[in-house]
């Protein structure tokens, strides 16, 4: 098994900063200036220099590297553009050649033949599949599920049917389109309780109020609901957010609905009970992790 990111260290970076630290030495920066500008050591950069590293001649014959390495060169040198600059320029272009057919992927599946004769090889190196667009839905929910999991005092914010952060994909249609903790979130004398890993089509309540807001015109890509407390909306209030009361006895989706309609800049919405209805308050953003942010701005 091996991965195209495996490519990308072993025959890519090998290639890319061998070439630029040819077209630093060429335009008189030191040894040592070369090592401090491309992040390396002294003996690397004097491995470049005496073709002790291994290029792949395809990737250094590529045009699109060519002409990358002749501009980060340039600028470099010259102090026109920064590393972090730099490297976010390198990404971009490995991305690139990672979509289905480019020169990546074609390494990749010439490293793995199977991957040729599998009906979703291109989805595999395409940004934005649909498989890697929901790994990195998951990535983020953990992320945010982790804030909640370490935030002391989070457990006091948990409402008596449990806790749920939630996340969807971009063009979230249903409730398989996001992803939630099965089983929800729980106080567990006194801790925070994530039963199982994060999956899609396990939440049924907090993904339906994010897909209502989403429809409605919503700008939110993830949602938690808590208990509800009015000065808890009053601090989100304070907090910059926008409130709005919505009526859970009814039609969720129609009255989530009409409150992102009367407040479309909404990032709080809250319920407050009924006859065997909790009283809560649901807290949107545009990750999983700005809404745990939000939540342990709250503690």
């Amino acid at each position: 098994m091996q991965f195209v990111e495996e490519i990308v260290v072993d025959e890519f970076l090998p290639t890319v900063r061998s070439l630029l630290a040819g077209e630093l030495r060429d335009r008189d920066l030191t040894q040592s200036e070369v090592a401090t500008v491309l992040g390396i050591s002294q003996s690397a950069v004097s491995k470049y220099a005496h073709g002790d590293v291994t290029v792949n001649d395809r990737i250094a014959e590529d045009e699109r590297v060519r002409t990358l390495v002749d501009d980060l060169g340039n600028g470099l040198a010259a102090g026109e553009i920064s590393p972090v600059q730099a490297l976010i320029e390198i990404e971009v272009l490995i991305r690139d050649l990672e979509a289905g057919g480019d020169l990546l992927a074609q390494l990749h599946e010439e490293a793995v033949p199977e991957l040729a004769d599998h009906g979703a090889s291109f989805r595999v190196h395409d940004p934005e599949s649909d498989l890697r667009t929901s790994e990195r839905v998951l990535s983020s929910l953990r992320r945010g599920l982790g804030m909640l999991e370490t935030a002391s005092g989070f457990t006091g914010l948990i409402p008596a049917v449990g806790s749920n952060l939630v996340a969807c994909t971009p063009d979230a249609e249903n409730v398989d389109d996001v992803a939630g903790v099965p089983g929800r979130i729980f106080d567990v004398k006194g801790r925070t309780t994530i039963p199982a890993d994060p999956e899609f089509g396990v939440s049924e309540h907090v993904a339906r109020v994010l897909l209502a807001a989403r429809r409605h015109g919503a700008d939110a890509s993830a949602a938690v609901n808590i208990a509800y407390e009015p000065a808890l909306v009053d601090e989100l209030t304070e907090q910059d957010h926008v409130a709005a009361e919505f009526d859970e006895s009814g039609d969720v989706a129609s009255s989530v609905g009409a409150a992102i309609e009367d407040a479309p800049e909404a990032t709080v919405l809250y319920q407050t009970g009924g006859m065997g209805i909790e009283p809560l308050i649901y807290v949107l953003g545009a990750d999983a992790e700005s809404v745990a942010d939000s939540v342990r701005s709250l503690l």
